[in-house]
């Protein structure tokens, strides 16, 4: 099981003298221990660019932050049709919180008829101490999982959330779900994650085609480290530069190689006289909103990429 420490967690660590910035002044990763996690292994990580990512983004979401609480305040001091009651003005400063995810950072005082904020200068200041580090708990044993290898399990999660987003929203449209009936249900479930495997396939067998990197271990033997993001691999920046695969075929997207994929055909034919000659076809839309199919021979030295 691997999971990663909340916020508040992180800075319980760093207070108790666990976590603190100089252990990674060699190396990006370190394994600590900590009396609240028993029979668990803390793996820490610092990532410079996530680090430089939050110390631009706070200060503009701070900024953005006090102006709508600037903004509330104010109507409430107006002196026509001014702002009043707690719960109103509450409400409308929960709106400005929950859309920038600053309330931790405000401390604010709510009255009938007046309203007054103002930041909590020592937590911000604790929470840029630690701009960078995120911790992963696991209950593997160091035998069966190295500590790098702990960050390559929590990462390859990532691979779950793009599934789910495939399978909800890009290509299979899981929702909304227009049955009632648990049988119905369960039986369109089924056909959607039966559908999400044939795509992985077609991933696998396609890979060449798509912007998605083909050259997995190139991508891992260039990357540092497994706390830096991932690099892409020379296949992959070369398809991406020049919009073409090392056969001179077109890059396409997973969407736009589906829709190509579905204009051609694979057929065989059986001359009395000659051996088997397979013919791929393709449709080709007429004026008339007809389609004409255009056939040629399939070569043979080249890959069969059909299911």
């Amino acid at each position: 099981m691997d999971l990663a420490l909340r916020a508040t967690q992180i800075q319980k660590l760093a207070k108790d003298g666990r976590l603190q910035m100089s252990l990674f002044d060699q190396t990006d990763l370190v394994e600590i221990v900590h009396p609240d996690f028993p029979g668990e292994r803390l793996v820490a990580c610092f990532n410079p660019l996530l680090a430089e990512e939050r110390a631009r983004k706070r200060p503009e979401l701070l900024a953005a932050t006090e102006k709508q609480l600037a903004k509330i305040a104010a109507a409430a001091k107006r002196p026509r049709r001014p702002l009043r009651g707690k719960n109103n003005i509450g409400v409308r400063a929960g709106k400005v919180l929950n859309r920038f995810k600053m309330g931790k950072h405000f401390q604010l005082r709510i009255e009938d008829d007046s309203f007054h904020y103002e930041r909590k200068t020592a937590n911000i200041e604790r929470e840029q101490s630690l701009d960078g580090i995120y911790v992963i708990r696991t209950n593997v044993q160091q035998e069966a999982l190295s500590s790098p290898q702990v960050v390559a399990s929590y990462k390859s999660l990532s691979g779950v959330e793009r599934a789910f987003r495939s399978l909800k929203t890009v290509d299979l449209h899981v929702r909304p779900i227009h049955h009632r009936l648990p049988d119905r249900v369960r039986a369109h479930v089924f056909l959607c994650v039966l559908a999400y495997y044939v795509e992985w396939h077609m991933r696998q067998l396609l890979a060449p085609l798509p912007f998605d990197g083909d050259d997995k271990p190139q991508a891992q033997a260039a990357r540092a480290s497994i706390v830096a993001p991932a690099t892409r691999s020379l296949s992959s920046k070369r398809k991406a530069h020049n919009k073409l695969t090392a056969d001179g075929l077109k890059v396409h997207s997973f969407q736009t190689l589906h829709a190509d994929l579905a204009t051609l055909a694979k057929n065989k034919i059986n001359p009395t006289t000659k051996p088997e000659l397979p013919l791929i076809c393709s449709l080709a839309p007429l004026p008339s909103n007809n389609a004409l199919s255009i056939c040629s021979p399939f070569p043979s030295n080249s890959t069969d990429l059909s299911l």
